[in-house]
């Protein structure tokens, strides 16, 4: 009977690598842009588009350079739509990235963000 043993990894393998490393990997596998790009886009979202537009859209998804954006209202939509090319290119900027090619905006109500009065007021927080 054999008796099981591990592959010896190379040296490289063994070197600790940045968790960033393996979250591109995954993110890329799911046909999305770096780690750090979404965490920068969902996580900076007011900062990178102003409180005004933060409190009626939010990111919804990125995938394959396309950000989807939810409107709460089809007025706050059309205004979006509107400016797309604009917040596109702020975000690009700000981020650094030319990962996002497209916005799409759609209308839905955004889930409120964290602390905000729109969830305390619906209980959710």
């Amino acid at each position: 009977m054999t008796t099981w043993r591990p592959a010896r990894p190379s040296a490289a393998e063994r070197e600790p690598r940045p968790v960033a490393d393996y979250l591109d990997e995954v993110t890329r596998s799911l046909g999305a842009p770096r780690a750090q790009l979404l965490a920068a886009v969902f996580t900076r979202w007011e900062a990178l588009v102003g409180p005004e537009i933060a409190a009626h859209a939010q990111p919804r998804s990125l995938r394959r350079g396309v950000l989807v954006v939810s409107a709460d209202q089809p007025a706050w939509a059309a205004q979006l739509r509107y400016m797309a090319s604009d917040l596109l290119a702020r975000i690009q900027a700000e981020t650094d990235s030319r990962e996002i090619s497209e916005i799409q905006i759609r209308v839905g109500v955004p889930a409120p963000s964290e602390g905000s009065a729109r969830g305390r007021r619906r209980g959710r927080l």
